[in-house]
């Protein structure tokens, strides 16, 4: 620590007291880290409160972007949270699983990975011009992430939304069928239909919704992108 010494009628500290302030800091962070284990708590006995219900449905722990939790986003994000959190579960004998899109997936090492059990993984579209249209950010740290855990054998179950006039596209859709089909740890590949059941939100947040006038898709595509997945060699619902 510094010496104070008096300058008029206060005091400050001299250029020695600046590890003061690294003191300051690890308080700091010390204080942060207290929260978060207590908030770890919490969360964790909140589980254990529902194990039995859980196991019930098969004792499945999933980890979803609408879950509070998580901020009601990517649970990569909050990544050290999301480990405690998947650790405590399986300590609890629970099966876990996250829902994301893969583009943060390079911040997720082999100690996080192995406390997974599923990975639900969104793929808005198998075109980078059309991805970024969709989702605003690059295919491929999405594609890489889907790649390692085909290496490593992680079970996944690849997610695609249809959008009417923006994903739907023939081309659009077969190369996401051979993407998926290449990859042995994908269990599933689910067709999401677009809907407007979330439309309030963008209001409620005052942000434009680009979406207003899209219709859902109709049976017929459905079926339509299904036979293009399952023509391809994945099992898809």
């Amino acid at each position: 620590m510094g010496v104070r010494r008096d300058a008029g009628n206060g005091a400050r500290r001299d250029a020695g007291e600046a590890h003061g302030d690294g003191d300051d800091a690890r308080a700091v962070g010390l204080q942060r880290e207290t929260h978060e284990v207590k908030h770890d708590a919490v969360v964790l006995r909140q589980v254990v409160a529902i194990r039995d219900f859980l196991r019930l449905g098969g004792g499945h722990l999933w980890l979803w972007p609408a879950d509070p939790a998580f901020g009601g986003g990517e649970a990569m994000l909050q990544l050290a949270f999301t480990h405690r959190i998947l650790s405590g579960a399986k300590d609890l004998g629970l099966h876990t699983a996250i829902e994301t899109s893969g583009f943060l997936g390079a911040r997720a090492d082999d100690r996080f990975l192995s406390n997974l059990d599923l990975v639900l993984l969104d793929i808005k579209s198998s075109d980078p011009d059309t991805y970024r249209r969709v989702t605003g950010r690059d295919l491929a740290p999405t594609l890489r992430f889907a790649e390692r855990l085909a290496e490593i054998g992680k079970p996944a179950w690849v997610r695609f939304t249809l959008v009417p006039g923006l994903t739907d596209d023939p081309a659009n859709v077969d190369g996401l069928a051979k993407f998926a089909a290449s990859l042995p740890n994908v269990e599933w590949v689910e067709v999401q239909p677009f809907h407007q059941l979330g439309a309030f939100k963008w209001k409620a947040m005052g942000l434009e919704y680009k979406h207003q006038d899209t219709q859902p898709p109709t049976p017929e595509l459905i079926s339509r992108v299904l036979e293009q997945f399952r023509a391809a060699g994945c099992r898809a619902r």
